[in-house]
């Protein structure tokens, strides 16, 4: 039996709203995160080297702040590590430990996405980051071309990638 009209009605209703208020939530929690040219992002990653934004300027990159101890971020743990294999990632750990701790989980959950570390939340702080995870597209200008807090597909990641340039 096909629904009635007025079921339809109430569906679409309910469906709107409840987009409205998740977009009014991203926008609440996106609010203070960094817009306009990319601030300054360099660091060391997990063997020490030294790893920058700048070196990736030319092309799209995905900016990915992130915790170990953050359960939200391990949903998005799996879609972060395909997308560094065909895209720019540059990946912060923020206030996650040390080096050997943050190696110890990526090993632990089978994770090879590049990871600057920010023991103290110093870079987190310079991009408006308050929560994790948090995700910034950097475009080839090194324009903020998008941002968000909170989770975040793996598929809304790509076509983001794919759109901005």
């Amino acid at each position: 039996m096909a629904p009635s009209r007025k079921r339809i009605w109430r569906w679409s209703r309910d469906i709107l709203i409840a987009l409205l208020i998740f977009g009014a939530w991203q926008w609440w929690t996106s609010r203070d995160l960094a817009t306009g040219p990319a601030p300054p992002l360099a660091g060391f990653d997990l063997e020490g080297q030294p790893v920058s934004l700048a070196g990736l300027k030319g092309r799209p990159a995905l900016v990915h702040f992130w915790a170990t101890w953050c359960p939200v971020c391990r949903l998005e743990d799996d879609s972060i590590d395909a997308i560094a294999r065909d895209h720019a990632v540059l990946s912060v750990a923020t206030t996650s430990g040390s080096a050997e701790a943050v190696r110890a989980y990526m090993a632990e959950e089978g994770l090879s996405f590049p990871v600057v570390l920010d023991e103290e939340g110093e870079l987190a702080r310079g991009w408006g980051v308050v929560g994790v995870p948090t995700t910034f597209l950097v475009n080839s200008a090194g324009e903020i071309a998008w941002a968000s807090q909170g989770f975040s597909t793996g598929i809304g990641l790509r076509l983001r990638l794919w759109l901005a340039d």
